[in-house]
């Protein structure tokens, strides 16, 4: 969008709310003297809280729509609006690491509230301009095995886990950020997009445990909150994001949980503006909105905004408009899968699904690629055969066959690996494993130097040795 006329907020524009029902607000003002599209209203009440609208539409010459961004309970006809000459502003730079803020930049962590001082930016901005964009061809390693083999994350690119309900997303993401964190030394953003309270509320502790609360921001728009606020939390934490990348030449992790919240809560303003539904009955503007957020995380030559997302994926139906439109913006798709996680094989991530554009010879190198490719077609095998197993048994196979089943199975459990943030539950302390150990370690099973082993030594461990250690322990 074009950058907006900025007036002096104590002189705006007034208008007088006309009609109010639930997130949807009509305000009047004088003839010719709208406010621009994606201003930012403030409402003049004696409400329990500040109310902040966004203009999304003109109805006439003299009446904009507009989505509140937080509740309207209590709200009447006749109460005075001053146009702020802006979009939303939030704040911005070292002042929000450590902090939990809402949609509009207000600290909900029962802390101070930020100093007047404090660098503010509008969340409506345009993404840099494809001259000055960089693309990601570096890999961003986090060292989970099968992510860093499998799919591999670039340098100032974008990734996505997609699964359905209770697979795992939320705690890659906690482990990620964690990881990252600490081994990159950076900067981390999170957007919690329609997120449970409990689920926000083990983030900050898992934070403060671990040490990296104070390099992270976070930015919350909870699911009992309106919908205008869940649809803009993530251009809240962009703006955080690009003010690191662009002020402050820093390189960023900004993570979002969840993508589809976001576009759920697109579908909802689009419902209550009075949109007929397109596709499924997603809101007509799907494309487009997913296209201004995904567009906005982009590098420059100075610093890198590498994102991580989680993705919802309803009824575990990857043909969904809004899965199959997240799709077309990554760099790398990490699959979880239900089969895997009623199995215990955590991380429950399909080695055959996931994808990354970075898994080339010329990018990974020969070696890493031919490992990747070998312990796919293995794993491909042996899922072909595992409907002759299950009805005629193991023994029905060739003495081949028979040796590719048992390395696959050791395989599949080698993949998987402890994560920090739940050891907690599972009593086993976090792995990171580098890349060239993972690369060593399934290169030794894929040759057979694990054929002897018992499959539970390779299951939830780090690099290969520990498996060995705990072979001989066994």
């Amino acid at each position: 969008m074009e950058a907006p006329v900025h007036r002096d907020p104590q002189s705006g524009v007034a208008g007088q709310i006309v009609s109010a029902g639930g997130s949807v607000v009509d305000v009047a003002f004088a003839a010719g003297d709208l406010p621009p599209i994606n201003n930012a209203l403030a409402v003049e009440w004696d409400g329990p809280h500040a109310l902040v609208l966004e203009v999304q539409q003109h109805l006439d010459a003299r009446t904009v729509r507009s989505v509140a961004m937080q509740e309207t309970a209590g709200l009447a006809c006749g109460v005075s609006v001053r146009d702020t000459g802006a979009p939303i502003t939030v704040p911005v730079g070292d002042a929000v690491l450590g902090r939990l803020i809402n949609v509009v930049g207000e600290p909900i962590d029962h802390g101070a509230e930020f100093a007047g001082d404090v660098p503010r930016n509008p969340i409506h901005r345009r993404p840099p301009e494809l001259r000055m964009q960089r693309p990601g061809g570096e890999l961003f390693l986090t060292g989970i095995k099968i992510i860093d083999l499998l799919a591999p994350l670039a340098r100032g690119g974008k990734a996505a886990t997609f699964g359905g309900a209770g697979v795992g997303k939320t705690v890659l993401i906690m482990e990620l950020i964690r990881t990252t964190v600490e081994t990159y030394s950076g900067t981390s953003v999170f957007a919690g997009i329609g997120e449970r309270s409990r689920e926000g509320h083990e983030l900050w502790l898992e934070l403060q445990r671990s040490g990296v609360l104070d390099r992270t921001a976070l930015v919350f728009g909870q699911m009992n909150e309106p919908p205008g606020a869940r649809w803009r939390v993530g251009m809240t934490a962009l703006t955080i994001a690009e003010h690191f990348r662009d002020v402050m030449k820093k390189d960023v992790l900004l993570l979002i949980d969840n993508v589809f919240r976001f576009v759920q809560a697109g579908g909802e303003v689009s419902g209550l503006l009075g949109r007929l539904p397109s596709r499924v009955g997603y809101q007509p503007t799907l494309a487009t909105e997913i296209a201004e957020l995904e567009e906005r995380i982009a590098s420059v030559s100075e610093a890198a905004v590498t994102s991580i997302q989680a993705v919802y994926v309803p009824a575990d139906d990857f043909t969904d408009p809004a899965v199959a439109q997240t799709f077309t913006h990554l760099d790398s798709a990490i699959v979880l899968s239900r089969e895997m996680a009623s199995q215990g094989l955590y991380p429950a991530i399909d080695p055959l699904a996931s994808t990354s554009v970075l898994l080339d010879p010329r990018v990974v190198g020969q070696e890493h690629y031919e490992t990747a490719e070998e312990v796919r077609h293995l794993i491909e095998h042996y899922r072909e055969l595992q409907e002759i197993i299950s009805l005629l048994g193991i023994e029905e196979l060739s003495a081949t066959d028979r040796q590719a089943v048992g390395r696959a199975r050791r395989l599949i459990r080698f993949l998987t690996q402890p994560f920090a943030v739940t050891s907690q539950f599972t009593g086993l302390g976090g792995a990171f494993v580098p890349l060239d150990e993972t690369l060593k370690g399934c290169r030794a099973i894929l040759a057979g130097a694990a054929d002897g082993w018992a499959e539970s030594s390779l299951y939830m461990i780090g690099t290969l040795e520990d498996a060995r250690m705990k072979e001989k322990a066994a």
